[in-house]
């Protein structure tokens, strides 16, 4: 219900936009196309990722005149900030580029030949400066970073800046136990006086336990 009450907020040429580029993705995602060798498409097929790179093209187009300017207020205070961000998120920015971004990633892990054929994706890169800029001025985004990034047991001290040792959950873990989990079938490897299990990756590793 939310989505069809946003729906009929958007303007009637924003929605076609929007149905005219899940045409174009439903069109290069045919079943009988996936893992097929490079050069032998159909004319027709061709003929819809050359209409998706024009496509992605005028996207990219608009939202490089938008960004900058959508930059130059927000970055006056974060009420503009939030401001901006309401009208861009209802924008081509907000409502075709990220459908778009995820739809191309999807394309590219079923039919990478297809994709390069089609050259959508460099187009894409260009927009990656100006998204930067715009992120970049969010309050908290150091904040987020840092949690983003932060993968307990493994990077969470290292953006945090605490040591483990300040951490009251950190356990010592000896080397006898370290060496008895082992014997009894665990693994368990010490990386930079840290333990880490690893017992998981042993049966999806490729080069065998010994380099483990």
């Amino acid at each position: 219900m939310e989505q069809e009450l946003y729906s009929k907020e958007r303007s009637a040429s924003l929605d076609l936009l929007l149905r005219f580029q899940r045409l174009l993705v439903s069109k290069l995602y045919p079943a009988d196309c996936v893992g097929q060798v490079p050069n032998t498409y159909s004319p027709d097929l061709l003929g819809v990722g050359s209409l998706l790179k024009k496509y992605t093209a005028l996207l990219c187009t608009h939202i490089s005149d938008i960004l900058p300017v959508a930059t130059s207020i927000a970055c006056t205070s974060h009420r503009h900030f939030a401001e901006v961000s309401c009208v861009v998120d209802g924008d081509l920015t907000g409502i075709l580029l990220p459908e778009l971004v995820v739809s191309i990633v999807l394309l590219l892990s079923k039919n990478a030949g297809l994709m390069q054929e089609a050259g959508a994706i460099p187009l894409l890169a260009g927009l990656l400066e100006h998204l930067d800029r715009f992120n970049h001025l969010a309050p908290g985004k150091e904040r987020d970073d840092n949690e983003d990034l932060a993968w307990p047991g493994i990077m969470g001290s290292f953006f945090t800046g605490q040591s483990c040792r300040n951490n009251e959950e950190v356990t010592l873990i000896r080397k006898a136990d370290l060496e008895n989990h082992n014997k009894d079938g665990g693994f368990w490897t010490v990386i930079d006086g840290k333990v880490y299990d690893i017992k998981d990756f042993q049966t999806q590793s490729l080069t065998g336990s010994s380099i483990l």
